[in-house]
């Protein structure tokens, strides 16, 4: 990264970058009192083609097919677009992901079949610095069938290594439930080394995928992944509550049973039998109605990283946050600020963390400017770079916001 941390420079950034010309395809990216979108991570900008894919779809499809539309094409999306993610971003093969319920639910499904595929095991591993969600799902769990959590306290600038893993991890342990990039730091943990201990001492594996999946290429087949989970209006742009998904390793698709038993994964659905049969395959992790009308959306951006390709999307994602530090380090740093995100990009997913007592005030101050990171508590901004949409002079006037707040409240 050049050592040039002028505006001119950010510019040129954008002027060589291969990505810059997808910008324009999302909304607000020309708006003029949306001066630097910084929280790519936490919401992504609608795309255009989301607009207008949503609107045919109640128009025409919803509208014009009414019930139809069930027979004719929707009840197949949850599995096709879960294909989809797997192919383009997710390193899995066909028939082991599929779109449907909320994070949170979906982290409840699978962790409840998990502990309950290894009887006789009576602990969970997580870490402290999970999210929020993920620690309460394993918390309610633990409570309902009687079992201990291990916990893991990884560094603060970090997140969970192998060493921290093998320290906690026993013969006792059911199941590991860690996020592939922590939520805060942004730290990217080794997912094959830590699900090959994992698979050493004979406990299930469930990754969080909510922060990696649309910005780096994961690899759920190669890593030996039993289970995952993701959110899909992060970097996959799908809107505000767009529908997760999960993924299930092949070979547990028949032998782990999910707890919410719901019409639609069952066997004969129209049947409507007394009795609960699951359905063969990834769908018997099915349970309500899917949300068709949520994972609309999500399509476009699936569609868009295809076409760019997610290797590309890594490298973006790589070069913006490397500019993230370069600009702490010359502009931010002096001022007292820390970082508290891994310096090595191979350790670090799409999202900087920044420190100061001063942030929470700072956060107020810069979305009244149309500045928008966003605050976590208890001294951070997160500068969360979608690479398809965030643009190296963004970046650099959200910095220098930061530097000028910063003067103001000194």
């Amino acid at each position: 990264m050049s050592t040039d941390l002028s505006f001119e420079a950010a510019e040129q950034l954008d002027l060589d970058d291969p990505l810059q010309q997808h910008r324009d395809a999302f909304i607000g990216s020309d708006d003029p009192a949306l001066v630097a979108y910084l929280d790519g991570n936490s919401l992504g900008r609608p795309l255009r083609a989301s607009a207008e894919r949503v609107g045919s779809f109640i128009a025409e499809q919803w509208g014009g097919r009414l019930i139809r539309g069930w027979d004719e094409n929707w009840l197949g999306l949850p599995a096709k677009i879960g294909d989809d993610l797997g192919r383009i971003m997710l390193g899995a093969a066909a028939g082991q992901c599929t779109i449907g319920d909320s994070t949170t639910v979906l982290l409840y499904k699978l962790c409840r079949a998990a502990v309950a595929a290894r009887p006789g095991r009576n602990e969970i591993v997580i870490d402290t610095d999970n999210f929020p969600t993920d620690r309460y799902i394993v918390q309610g769990i633990a409570a309902e069938c009687g079992l201990t959590l291990r916990w893991i306290r990884p560094a603060y600038d970090g997140g969970v290594t192998a060493e921290d893993l093998a320290a906690v991890i026993g013969e006792q342990t059911a199941l590991v439930l860690l996020s592939q990039i922590a939520y805060r730091s942004g730290y990217l943990a080794d997912m094959a080394g830590l699900t090959s201990i994992a698979h050493e001492h004979g406990a299930l594996i469930l990754w969080d995928l909510c922060h990696s999946a649309g910005v780096l290429p994961v690899e759920l087949d190669a890593s030996g992944a039993d289970l995952a989970v993701g959110c899909s209006y992060k970097y996959l742009n799908g809107g505000p509550g767009a529908p997760a998904f999960c993924y299930v390793r092949s070979e547990h698709l028949e032998t782990l049973k999910q707890p919410i038993q719901g019409w639609l994964g069952s066997v004969d659905p129209f049947q409507m039998g007394p009795d609960y049969r699951p359905a063969a395959g990834i769908r018997g992790f099915t349970s309500g109605t899917p949300p068709i009308l949520g994972m609309t959306a999500l399509r476009d951006m699936v569609e868009l990283i295809d076409a760019v390709g997610i290797d590309a999307v890594r490298a973006k994602s790589v070069a913006l946050t490397d500019y993230a530090v370069a600009l702490y380090d010359g502009v931010l740093a002096p001022l007292g600020v820390e970082l508290a995100s891994p310096r090595d990009p191979a350790r670090r997913g799409g999202h900087v963390t920044i420190d100061h007592p001063a942030f929470r005030t700072v956060t107020e101050q810069l979305w009244e400017q149309g500045i928008i990171p966003d605050f976590r508590n208890p001294d951070g901004i997160r500068l969360g770079l979608s690479p398809l949409s965030t643009s190296f002079t963004e970046l650099w006037i959200g910095v220098d916001a930061i530097r000028a707040a910063l003067g103001t409240n000194r």
